[in-house]
């Protein structure tokens, strides 16, 4: 039996000696371990793009691709995922309780126009033409001009919002 686990796992090989039997299996693994951690991590992590879930998402593929290329120990790799996800709970439970973590760890929004009027210093601090705005506005308000929007927001995870205004 042990035979056969160092042959499908290698748990002694690294980088230079790890065979694409090993690489397979590995990468079954590690499918199997992140999608318990994803389970783990909650509903928001994968499914938001705030920048706070997006550091996790490249920093737990970036880590978790070691231990299937053997670069990294599977098991200290395994822990480290482990660790990812458990300090973005951590964080996010923190930015939940408290505006100041909130605002710190996933920034906060900006208004870009209020009632057909653009804040030119918004859009100038976040690298916004017209264009990107009117863009925004066409995506996600469904309306060709600044004028026909009562509010116009950068939101948090970088999206354009549009509240419409009242006919």
């Amino acid at each position: 039996m042990k035979q056969l686990w160092d042959l499908l796992f290698g748990p002694d090989a690294d980088s230079h000696t790890i065979t694409a039997l090993q690489m397979t299996t590995r990468a079954i693994l590690i499918f199997f371990a992140v999608l318990a951690l994803l389970r783990l991590s909650g509903a928001r992590t994968f499914g938001a793009n705030t920048a706070f879930d997006m550091v996790v998402k490249i920093m737990l593929g970036a880590v978790m691709s070691r231990a299937v290329v053997a670069a990294s120990p599977f098991w200290g790799t395994l822990l480290a995922g482990l660790v990812l996800v458990g300090l973005h709970r951590v964080l996010a439970w923190a930015a939940f309780r408290s505006h100041f973590v909130g605002k710190l760890v996933k920034g906060e929004g900006l208004m870009l126009a209020e009632n057909g009027r653009l804040n030119e210093p918004n859009l100038r601090r976040n690298h916004l033409t017209h264009d990107d705005l009117l863009e925004g506005l066409r995506e996600s308000g469904n309306i060709g001009t600044v004028e026909d929007a009562e509010a116009v927001r950068l939101e948090r995870d970088g999206s354009i919002s549009v509240v419409k205004k009242q006919e």
